[in-house]
């Protein structure tokens, strides 16, 4: 439990300090009219009050990533407290702040707009096809994962309970896509924030109270967990997969461009982008720390549970055995809402960045459903094969795992050029260790994990190292380029 106070304590320390001085590197200019002002259309371009954006962006990012995602990655130990503390303050929130601020200035466009700005029409292009695939797997990945839930407390958890909720789901989504923004996303998502939040309080107060003997960071940071399933999987990479959301996701830049269309000044920018992302992290730390108790210190029975559950179990076992039935229930809409909410704002992200790509007007209804109806149906498809297939669900989430992480990647390489080009003091460490590392991470898990290349697990951290050398080494020759360009133009 030291180890859990002591990373709260960095957590909120990162956002008072770290925070303040990466604000300072974009430099926020509280004069310039904002996208929400200047491009107005009362649709996806609305202005709207800050706690709002703060609470609507904090679920658009949360999703089940920073509940599952900890939940699976507590059990490689206490080293997913460093990996959630350190991820989140130096790579994450910067992550979000500076995508969030850089579609803001440049009038709210979407993140494969802002990277081909910095890194070309090429990487534009490969960008674009990677983040429409990406929504469109967290979508898909967003319905059925609480469709489980709904199933088990609705139902009998069958496979017709669980479709009955796939079906309620999926037409919710398509009606939340094609309204403006503030008639269903801004006066219901704030509600469902509260209850995430609520969730995250009260299974803090829980731990407070019951002081589990759960592993600490100086009893070593090897992998833990051979008894409860992830034998053979070394913390480097499949860690830093594992636990997306709550340290860095490149969904989130999808994300930020839709509230950077949503705010009335640049100064809003730090607390809502970074702080939603150190807010996401406290999320994590929470479950990473009740699933310690879960899994090591005999929560699991406690729960009437076994070491082989599954996160979506852990969730409703936990929040029911801890919470009682009001607190349970507030605590299961949190888990719940967040990836309905991240789900449809996914597709919301994907018609607008189709629409920007095609410049297709998007304040007719009838533009939104010529973008609409086609995503939905290639959402179904992958929907089904995630249903059909027994372990399609278990595939899905491998390839989005790494896919999130790889956008993550293009993202901090688009964050660090705009830092050098606009002459950002320290940007190598803003942004350009963050994108090195985050390279390594990537390159290393697809060649060795078993939906990638299945290279031997051994290698990982050489390869690490070499991907990381090798990134370090573009990074240099960024830095030269942009030098000699500054030379030639005096």
């Amino acid at each position: 439990m030291v180890s859990f106070i002591i990373s709260i304590i960095a957590l909120i320390l990162g956002y008072l300090l770290y925070g303040k001085f990466v604000e300072k590197a974009f430099g926020p200019d509280s004069s310039r009219p904002t996208p929400a002002i200047s491009k107005a259309d009362g649709v996806d371009f609305v202005a709207m009050p800050t706690w709002k954006v703060f609470m609507i962006q904090f679920l658009n990012i949360a999703g089940t990533g920073p509940i599952f995602g900890a939940i699976m990655g507590a059990k490689f130990g206490p080293a997913a407290y460093l990996w959630i503390v350190f991820g989140c303050i130096f790579a994450g929130a910067v992550h979000d702040y500076m995508s969030g601020m850089m579609s803001l200035r440049e009038g709210g466009v979407g993140l494969p707009e802002l990277v081909g700005k910095y890194l070309g029409k090429g990487t534009k292009n490969v960008v674009l096809v990677f983040t429409v695939l990406l929504l469109v797997l967290v979508a898909a990945v967003f319905v059925y994962s609480p469709a489980i839930i709904l199933g088990g407390m609705a139902g009998d958890g069958s496979s017709s309970s669980i479709m009955l909720w796939v079906a309620v789901i999926f037409v919710y989504y398509f009606i939340a896509t094609m309204l403006p923004i503030d008639k269903i996303i801004g006066k219901i998502y704030p509600l469902f924030a509260f209850a995430l939040i609520f969730m995250a309080v009260a299974l803090m107060v829980g731990l407070f109270i019951k002081w589990p003997s759960i592993p600490e960071l100086w009893e070593g940071l090897g992998n833990r967990g051979p008894s409860v399933g992830v034998t053979g999987q070394p913390i480097f990479p499949c860690l830093f997969i594992t636990i997306a959301c709550g340290a860095i996701s490149g969904f989130h830049a999808t994300q930020s461009p839709l509230m950077a269309r949503c705010l009335k000044n640049e100064k809003l920018g730090r607390p809502v982008f970074y702080g939603s992302m150190i807010t996401e992290g406290l999320v994590a730390l929470v479950w990473a720390a009740v699933s310690s108790y879960f899994f090591f210190d005999g929560g699991a029975a406690e729960c009437g549970s076994d070491l082989s559950a599954a996160a979506p179990t852990v969730v409703t076992t936990v929040s029911k055995s801890w919470l009682g039935i009001l607190g349970g229930i507030l605590a299961i809409l949190g888990v719940v809402a967040a990836p309905i909410t991240s789900g449809d704002t996914a597709l919301r992200s994907t018609r607008l960045i189709i629409s920007d790509f095609l410049k297709f007007d998007q304040k007719p209804i009838r533009n939104r459903l010529l973008v609409s109806i086609p995503l939905f149906i290639v959402t179904a498809l992958l929907l089904w094969f995630n249903i059909s297939d027994s372990n399609g669900f278990n595939t899905i989430w491998r390839y989005f795992g790494w896919a999130n992480q790889t956008l993550a990647v293009f993202t901090l390489w688009a964050i660090t050029v705009y830092l050098i080009n606009n002459k950002k003091g320290l940007w190598y460490l803003v942004s350009g260790i963050p994108a090195c590392f985050m390279t390594a991470v990537s390159i290393t898990f697809i060649l060795v994990d078993k939906v990638g290349f299945r290279v031997n697990a051994s290698l990982a951290p050489w390869i690490g190292l070499i991907a990381f050398v090798a990134a370090g080494f573009l990074l240099s020759c960024l830095k030269m380029r942009h030098d000699s360009k500054q030379k030639d133009n005096k």
